[in-house]
């Protein structure tokens, strides 16, 4: 392992405990199924249950809907352990940090206690419909529409490229309910409305384990009941909850780049070339020491938006940029360290190969690097074309 600095995160002995809980249970629950799962093309659902039952979903969520009550601190332990573990089917971060914070901050009592409960122990897997064929990044484009019927809405549209499409339960749909950004509402689709059908599930160049659907939505009739906070807030709760999603992300990526450092300072070590370790070349040391410096630069950084995020700030910019930063680190990095390997990094049965596929959407989803760089850009006061 890379010798590096404490974090700057506050974590206690607790924290620690909960950890080695954690890191345990990917080790013997996840690792030795994944290639299974990528094979599937899909995560088994038992995991969910077996993840819930630990506490490892939503920890950080009220105890009276069946969370720990904990701080964010926990969250943060469990992203990076399955990033540590490369185990990137097993999406909890999606489910429990970017979606179910919808229900907890926007939901009224009665919704949150009618489906915090099930998010939380694993029985019910969350995903949420944003992407379009046609609007990409451009959220305010939506056409998937929601007509208001007496008790109900009616809901047409498709949504693409939908992290645990094929597997969630529970569905927070983007809906067009008007004109405009101020048109736009959160419709929760429950699996068996009529209507609701899966799509292909999708191959991807990585993230083989994770199931990411076409949702089609053909006249479902969806109950007022499970309309999300007001009607036409939508655009603004999407604005609002975008910078914690990046900050997972971030979380996820800085992980993730340490682990391809420390397995690729490893490997440096022990393989030979011309009668030396590959690590003692020139070109070697000079590229890992490189990498090292800029990822304990990377690390400082993120952990100080991380606290930032914990004290109730708004970081909607530092979280863009964190995320901007992390996930092109990642990807420079595990495409530098690949190169030691030589032909062995191009063979799928070592672990860098699966960091290399798996790392390319990360510059893209949660918002592409170019829309960070906007987001970030408006915050140092540079007017846009």
């Amino acid at each position: 392992m890379v010798k590096r600095l404490p974090r700057l995160l506050p974590f206690t002995e607790e924290h620690n405990r909960f950890r080695e809980m954690v890191a345990d249970f990917i080790a013997k629950e996840c690792v030795p199924r994944h290639e299974e799962w990528e094979k599937a093309g899909e995560v088994s659902r038992d995991v969910w249950e077996k993840a819930g039952q630990l506490g490892m979903i939503c920890p950080n969520f009220p105890e009276e809907y069946g969370g720990m009550g904990l701080d964010f601190l926990y969250n943060v332990i469990v992203i990076e352990e399955l990033a540590k573990a490369a185990s990137s089917g097993f999406f909890i971060s999606l489910h429990a940090d970017v979606i179910a914070p919808y229900i907890l901050h926007y939901a009224n009592e009665e919704q949150k206690k009618r489906w915090l409960p099930g998010v939380i122990n694993g029985t019910k897997i969350l995903s949420i419909g944003m992407t379009e064929p046609g609007t990409g990044s451009d959220l305010a484009a939506v056409t998937t529409k929601a007509v208001e019927k007496g008790d109900h809405f009616l809901l047409n549209g498709s949504k693409t490229f939908i992290s645990n499409g094929y597997l969630s339960d529970l569905c927070i749909v983007v809906a067009r309910t008007g004109e405009g950004q101020g048109g736009i509402s959160l419709l929760m689709v429950e699996r068996g409305m009529p209507g609701f059908e899966r799509g292909r599930k999708l191959k991807k160049v990585g993230l083989h384990a994770q199931d990411t659907a076409e949702l089609h939505f053909n006249d479902v009739k969806v109950p007022k009941e499970n309309l999300i906070g007001r009607l036409n807030a939508g655009f603004r709760y999407l604005m609002q909850s975008l910078a914690q999603e990046r900050l997972v992300l971030a979380i996820s990526n800085m992980a993730s780049a340490e682990m391809v450092l420390d397995q690729t300072v490893k490997y440096c070590n022990e393989r030979k070339v011309f009668g030396k370790p590959v690590g003692s070349f020139q070109n070697t040391r000079f590229s890992l020491t490189d990498m090292y410096v800029e990822q304990e630069a990377a690390r400082s950084y993120l952990d100080r938006v991380v606290m930032a995020f914990m004290a109730g700030e708004k970081v909607t910019a530092e979280a863009s940029a964190v995320k901007l930063q992390c996930s092109e680190m990642l990807q420079a990095h595990v495409s530098k360290c690949l190169q030691f390997y030589g032909g062995y990094g191009y063979m799928m049965e070592y672990p860098i190969a699966k960091a290399y596929i798996d790392c390319r959407v990360q510059t893209i989803y949660a918002g592409t690097s170019e829309i960070m760089r906007e987001i970030v850009s408006k915050n140092l006061g540079l007017a846009s074309t």
